[in-house]
């Protein structure tokens, strides 16, 4: 079984409306390959799709939001928050199984994505 990370979101968070994407890797060091990047997605489409791939086989799903930022200093902003996120010192509340706010749900069929791109698309800054 292979391991899936995200982010913890609490309940009412505006980022668990934002689209996903899911980062597909190696777990170890024995194999060398590109990580495979898919979506977006909906937080439980991503969630369910990533568990979906890495439940029988020895991979890294990351999901994590996507962020439709519209310029530079936008993005300027994510990464010092970012870096400020590194800095501060390690929770010790960190788990090693996904708390049960982001357990994955039933692995969604082809049109229920689409329909998530959709509406994904509708959301986006234009």
């Amino acid at each position: 079984m292979g391991t899936l990370l995200t982010l913890d979101l609490p309940k009412d968070s505006p980022i668990a409306d934002l689209p996903w994407v899911i980062t597909i890797g190696a777990l170890g060091d024995e194999e060398d390959w590109e990580p495979v990047v898919c979506g977006p997605y909906e937080r439980p489409h991503a969630l369910a799709l990533a568990q979906a791939v890495v439940a029988d086989e020895e991979l890294l799903a990351v999901v994590e939001p996507l962020l439709p930022l519209v310029d530079a200093e936008a993005i300027r902003d994510e990464i010092e928050l970012a870096r400020a996120a590194w800095e501060a010192p390690p929770s010790d509340d960190d788990e090693t199984e996904l708390p049960a706010s982001v357990r994955p749900g039933p692995v969604p069929s082809a049109a229920e994505v689409k329909a998530g791109f959709a509406r994904i698309a509708a959301r986006l800054p234009r």
